[in-house]
């Protein structure tokens, strides 16, 4: 007798993927990880689906940067993308250089919030 290849339970019981932990991040710390919104034509389409894009430090992590939003802005963080823009080849002067590498930060909000880049923090 043979199994058929689709009675196998592997994937059956496929589990969730747990839910990023909380993360506590000091006041100074948050100023420091959200270091400017990117304002490109871009990153302004985005907020058609209720993302802003900031640019953050190469050493911030998801749950520091969800972390640091949710408590600058007060608003509620779905998901965190991030990517690591190389820096180009250059020439500074006639001499060949390097542009520094960026990171940015892809915020999705909750449905409803929002976050107004031109006011000030508190």
């Amino acid at each position: 007798m043979s199994k058929s290849p689709r009675s196998s339970t592997k994937g059956a019981a496929a589990t969730k993927a747990p839910a990023t932990p909380k993360v506590a991040v000091s006041k100074a710390r948050a100023y420091d990880i959200i270091r400017s919104p990117v304002i490109t034509e871009k990153a302004t389409l985005g907020s058609q689906h209720n993302q802003v894009t900031f640019r953050v430090p190469l050493d911030a992590t998801k749950p520091e940067i969800k972390a640091a939003v949710e408590g600058l802005f007060g608003v509620q963080v779905l998901a965190v993308n991030t990517l690591v823009q190389k820096g180009k080849a250059k020439r500074f002067r006639g001499r060949p250089g390097q542009r520094s590498d960026v990171k940015k930060a892809f915020v999705t909000l909750a449905a409803g919030q929002s976050i107004d880049l031109s006011a000030p923090l508190a």
